[in-house]
């Protein structure tokens, strides 16, 4: 006997085209009817289409029962599919075909973002409301009795105080979670999937396919805790500057190698989140002070902090199982020798420009493609602009209890 039910679920097909439909518990409390129907298309009953008590057909594609899980098919009564559904089953054929082969279908409705700059992603966040999210930064360590007279006495030198906007900023950023509705947020997000995949086309905003690029499930949102957005600024960051963009495909290539592999994404979170910790302690203020900026010099400096983790890596044939000791020793020397991470990186940097490739580094021709560069060209510039627009809420790295200060974990 069948029965009426008004089931829909929501997925994305890997053309980034959405697939309404209502969760299957609300009507059946988790269970369902469903018989398979054939050429893998499904039927869905839809209570606002029941006339005679017959639900019409509508097919589904293949993708988005992919990525439910699901390969199964809703009843609907012995009515053939239709002649011109014959589009719909090329179409999911293309898809299953793109879905085996780990890349997006090119369909005709695909129609991708254009890849976002590093300085237009900051302008946004230059001019949105960030009010809320400022009033509960924390940008400094807060120090009591000794420990402040002593940091006071032989510390290293405050932040001028026109950077303290800049500064501020920073740490309202790591707290601004992913907002499916910010047409900024899902750009940067394609970019650095499209620039260390070498892909054209955009993916589904949740799927198995970011894990490809080192995020841990199906929706890279969920890995951006202590670090909030800022996590993925740095990565849009060393991916969309030509001076960085080799290191990091070299960094992306390493992290899939079949010994020595990492998720590359959450490593690049954890290298932001040693970054931010510094600048929390002051110690690249001397630095932000020299070139009056904090933006460029903290983007430097996580550039420089995943380097040094880079170049231990491959040096001492290190494993996912020793990531927690990596991190530490990387946290430690970066807090320690700021100066000196930051040297590293303009070295290495130098000997790329002149040609001089240095070890376990091989060259990238599709680095000379423009993007904002390092440092002082075009971070300051915008920095004074208001703030009006919409709250973004995050609880991130910046409100972590003071006993968790420090301690060097993979995220």
């Amino acid at each position: 006997m069948e029965e009426d039910v008004g089931v829909t679920t929501h997925t994305e097909g890997l053309n980034g085209l959405s697939h309404e439909c209502k969760p299957l518990e609300e009507i059946t409390n988790g269970h369902s009817n469903h018989k398979p129907v054939m050429n893998g298309l499904v039927s869905t009953h839809n209570v606002k289409d029941h006339t005679n008590g017959r639900a019409p057909l509508r097919s589904l594609p293949i993708s988005a029962l992919k990525q439910n899980g699901l390969l199964q098919s809703l009843a609907a009564g012995d009515q053939p599919p239709p002649a011109e559904e014959s589009s719909e089953l090329e179409k999911a054929r293309e898809e299953w075909e793109a879905l085996e082969s780990g890349q997006p279908a090119l369909t005709e409705e695909s129609n991708p973002t254009p890849l976002i700059p590093f300085n237009e992603a900051l302008q946004y966040f230059q001019t949105t409301d960030l009010g809320e999210l400022l009033r509960n930064i924390q940008p400094t360590i807060r120090r009591t009795g000794l420990a402040a007279i002593t940091h006071f006495l032989f510390g290293p030198p405050r932040l001028h105080r026109e950077l303290l906007e800049e500064r501020d900023l920073v740490f309202a950023i790591a707290q601004c979670s992913l907002d499916n509705s910010q047409t900024v947020h899902m750009r940067v997000l394609q970019t650095i999937y499209k620039r260390l995949m070498g892909s054209r086309m955009d993916v589904p905003r949740y799927g198995t396919h970011w894990e490809n690029i080192g995020f841990q499930g199906t929706d890279p949102g969920t890995d951006l805790r202590g670090t909030g957005f800022l996590g993925l600024m740095h990565t849009l960051y060393l991916v969309m500057d030509p001076e960085t963009l080799p290191l990091a495909r070299d960094i992306y290539k390493l992290s899939h190698h079949p010994i020595q592999n990492f998720p590359f994404s959450v490593m690049s979170i954890n290298m932001s989140r040693i970054a931010l910790q510094v600048l929390r302690e002051e110690a690249l203020s001397k630095e932000c002070n020299r070139r009056q900026q904090v933006v460029g010099v903290l983007n430097e400096f996580y550039v420089a902090t995943y380097l040094y983790l880079y170049q231990l890596w491959t040096t001492q044939q290190k494993t996912i199982s020793d990531s927690g000791f990596v991190l530490k020793e990387v946290e430690l020397f970066a807090k320690k020798n700021p100066k000196q991470m930051l040297r590293r990186l303009e070295v290495f940097l130098k000997e790329r420009r002149s040609s001089v490739v240095p070890r376990g580094v091989s060259p990238d021709p599709q680095a000379q493609q423009p993007s904002p560069s390092l440092g002082e060209r075009g971070t300051r510039a915008t920095v004074g602009q208001g703030s009006k627009g919409k709250e973004m809420h995050f609880t991130g790295v910046c409100d972590l209890p003071p006993d968790m200060e420090g301690e060097a974990r993979l995220i």
